[in-house]
C-alpha cells in the first residue's frame, strides 16, 4: 500500500494555539497544554500521552462517553462540544465533526506546495487510487487515501496524516448525500480532480442517477483555478459532467477521449493494451483483469498526465500497481482458484466481475451477496442482475441474502434459469458450494465472491476454503 504508514518521518506536531486557531474553540477554564501534540485521534482505543482525543458524536454513539477512559490511559487533551468534569485540558468547540474538518483543512493549508489529486465515481475509485499511488510514489513520497476513509470524517483524518516530506496526495472522495463532496473537496483543495463514472451506487440516497451525477460533480467546485478537470469521455452523463467543469484546462479519458486504449487483450488475470495520450503512445501490460480495469488505468493516466508526470513513469507505475485487499485478488487453494472481490459491490462492478470470472478456466462459480444502498430500486436492480449474470459464460451463480430471491426471479426470465440458485443465508449456501466441488471432482473450479461490504462475503469464501 502506498500510504503514509510506510514513512518513518513523524507527523508534524501541533501547538495548543494552532488547535484553537483551526477550530475557533476555547480552552476550558483557560487551561491549554504547554507541550507539543503529536496526533489527533478519534479512536479512543489508541489515544495515549501526547495525543488529542477528538470526541465525535453520531446518531448512535457519543464519544464524549469515552473521554474519561482515554484520560485514564494517559491522554490529557480532548476536543469536546461541552466541558466534562475531568482533570484534563479540554478544547471546547461548537461541533466536533466540523472541528475535525477545520483541522484537516488547516493541515492541508500548511503545505501549499503539495500537489493534490481528488477522484470520485460510482465504481473503480479504490483501484484507480492504487494505480495513481503506484505511479506517484515511485517519484516522490505520496499520501494515498487508506481503506474507505473517503467521507466527511475520513477525508480530514487522512489530511491529518500529511507530513512535510509528502509531494503528492491522492484523495478518494465518496458521496452518501448531496453536499458531501463539495465539503470534502473544499478541504483538500485539489489541483486535479474528476469523476470516473456515474453508476448506480448509493442510488437510494440520491433518488436516481441524475442526483448521483449532481453529487459527484461537486468535485469540480474547488479545483485550483490553474488546475485540470478530468472527465470521462464515454459516460451516460458526460454532457452533464462537462457542464459542471469550471477550469479552463480539462482532460478526457475513455472511448472518444484524449486518453484512450486500442488493441485491448483481456487475459485471465491481467490485460494489455495500446495507450494513446496527447503526450505520445505506449504499450501497457496491466496486472489487473477485466475491461473495467483498463478503463481505470486510462483514468489514472489522465490524472497523472494532468500532474505533469512523464508517460514512461506512468507506464512503469501501472505495470507495477497492486490491487487493494478484496479487489479481484486471485488466490490458489488446492486445485481451485478463489477470486476475492468482496470489498464492495454495485450493479456495474458486479457485472464487470462476472466478465472477469468468465475469462477463467474450469468450472466457474459466482457467489453473490446483496448490494446495499439501492433504495426503492433494490428489488428491480437485483432482478436485472440475476437476469444478466446467468447470460455470462459462467456455470453457476449462487445468490445469497435478502435479495437472492429477486435475482432468482430475474434468472427465470432468461435463457438459463437453471444456472442460478438462491439462498437466504451463507450457512444455507455453504453445503451447496461444498457439494458442487464434490460433484465436479477432479476438475478445477474458479470461484468469485462479491457483495456489498456489510454482507461479509469473505466469510463464506474462507469457510468454503476451510472445508476443501
Amino acid at each position: 500500500m502506498h500510504t503514509s504508514t510506510t514513512s518513518t518521518v513523524p507527523l508534524e506536531p501541533w501547538t495548543a494555539a494552532q488547535l484553537q486557531h483551526a477550530t475557533q474553540g476555547h480552552w476550558h477554564n483557560g487551561r491549554a497544554p504547554s507541550t507539543q501534540i503529536k496526533r489527533i485521534l478519534t479512536d479512543s482505543r489508541h489515544a495515549e500521552a501526547g495525543d488529542v482525543f477528538l470526541a465525535l458524536k453520531g446518531e448512535r454513539f457519543d464519544a464524549h462517553d469515552f473521554v474519561a477512559q482515554v484520560a485514564a490511559n494517559g491522554c490529557q487533551i480532548a476536543i469536546v462540544e461541552h466541558p466534562l468534569d475531568l482533570d484534563i485540558c479540554q478544547l471546547v468547540v461548537l461541533d466536533t465533526r466540523l472541528a475535525l474538518g477545520h483541522l484537516g483543512a488547516y493541515r492541508r493549508q500548511q503545505y501549499p506546495d503539495l500537489q493534490v489529486m481528488a477522484l470520485t465515481g460510482s465504481s473503480g475509485k479504490t483501484t484507480t487510487k492504487e494505480m495513481l499511488g503506484s505511479i506517484l510514489s515511485r517519484l516522490a513520497p505520496t499520501l494515498v487515501t487508506r481503506g474507505n476513509l473517503n467521507n466527511d470524517l475520513g477525508v480530514p483524518m487522512m489530511l491529518l496524516e500529511l507530513k512535510p516530506e509528502h509531494r503528492y496526495a491522492v484523495m478518494e472522495l465518496g458521496a452518501s448525500h448531496q453536499g458531501e463532496i463539495d465539503y470534502t473537496s473544499q478541504l483538500v483543495q485539489p489541483h486535479v480532480a474528476g469523476i470516473l463514472n456515474i453508476g448506480t451506487a448509493h442510488l437510494g440516497e440520491f433518488g436516481g442517477r441524475d442526483g448521483i451525477c449532481r453529487a459527484k460533480s461537486e468535485i469540480y467546485h474547488h479545483i485550483n483555478a490553474a488546475g485540470t478537470s478530468i472527465v470521462p469521455a464515454n459516460d451516460d452523463f458526460t454532457q452533464q459532467i462537462r457542464q459542471a467543469v469550471r477550469t479552463q484546462k480539462h482532460l478526457s479519458f475513455g472511448d472518444g477521449g484524449e486518453v484512450y486504449a486500442t488493441d485491448v487483450v483481456l487475459h485471465a488475470q491481467s490485460s494489455e493494451f495500446h495507450l494513446h495520450t496527447p503526450r505520445g503512445q505506449a504499450h501497457v501490460i496491466l496486472p489487473f483483469a477485466g475491461e473495467h480495469n483498463v478503463h481505470n488505468a486510462l483514468a489514472a493516466t489522465a490524472f497523472a498526465l494532468a500532474m505533469g508526470i512523464e508517460l514512461n513513469d506512468i507506464v512503469t507505475g501501472l505495470e507495477h500497481a497492486q490491487g487493494a485487499k478484496g479487489r479481484l485478488n486471485f488466490i490458489r487453494h488446492q486445485q481451485h482458484l478463489f477470486i476475492d472481490d468482496t470489498y464492495n459491490a454495485n450493479p456495474g462492478s458486479m457485472r464487470a466481475a462476472a466478465g472477469v470470472l468468465a475469462q477463467q478456466t474450469g468450472v466457474k462459480v459466482m457467489v453473490t451477496g446483496d448490494i446495499g444502498e439501492l433504495g426503492d430500486a433494490s428489488t428491480q436492480e437485483h432482478f436485472d442482475l440475476g437476469h444478466d449474470l446467468v447470460l455470462e459464460a459462467i456455470d453457476y451463480v449462487v445468490a445469497v441474502g435478502e435479495y437472492a430471491a429477486a435475482m432468482q426471479q430475474g434468472a427465470q426470465r432468461s435463457k438459463h434459469p437453471e444456472k442460478l440458485t438462491a439462498f437466504a443465508t451463507q450457512a444455507d449456501a455453504l453445503p451447496f458450494l461444498i457439494e458442487l466441488t464434490h460433484q465436479h471432482q477432479p476438475q478445477s473450479m474458479s470461484f468469485l465472491f462479491k457483495g456489498s461490504r456489510y454482507t461479509h462475503m469473505e466469510t463464506l469464501m474462507a469457510d468454503l476454503m476451510e472445508k476443501l
